[in-house]
């Protein structure tokens, strides 16, 4: 069991518990995780991170370099992408090795609202 971390940089964390799978590979997980999202893009645009967590666990961490409206960039992994009007999705890349270190692994459960079902939690946003 990990205990809760302290996240001070501006992230958002992206429950993907419904498409996790622990044999999926980078790219899926990635892919996963970047979209599709309703979500307020101007608040998620002040985010630096992003967090993939299942389970209330940092699955990984990606920097985030863009958001776009919905079914807008490429995919290489997903084909369910529908219904995407009114969403977003993120383009980025692994965070570097020190964002990575202080986050990956650790749990983020008591950042979620008892209750909630959510998958998008603002953190310093």
């Amino acid at each position: 069991m990990t205990n809760p971390i302290k996240i001070d940089d501006k992230a958002i964390i992206i429950r993907i518990s419904q498409k996790y799978n622990p044999n999926m590979s980078a790219e899926s997980l990635y892919e996963a995780t970047r979209g599709v999202w309703r979500l307020s893009k101007e608040r998620a645009s002040y985010a630096d991170i992003a967090f993939s967590v299942a389970d209330g666990v940092i699955l990984e961490v990606y920097e985030i370099n863009s958001w776009h409206e919905a079914g807008t960039t490429i995919y290489h992994t997903r084909d369910d992408i529908h219904n995407y009007q009114g969403r977003f999705e993120f383009e980025g890349k692994i965070a570097n090795e020190f964002i990575r270190n202080k986050y990956l692994g650790e749990s983020v459960k008591s950042y979620f609202k008892r209750g909630s079902s959510n998958p998008i939690t603002y953190i310093n946003c």
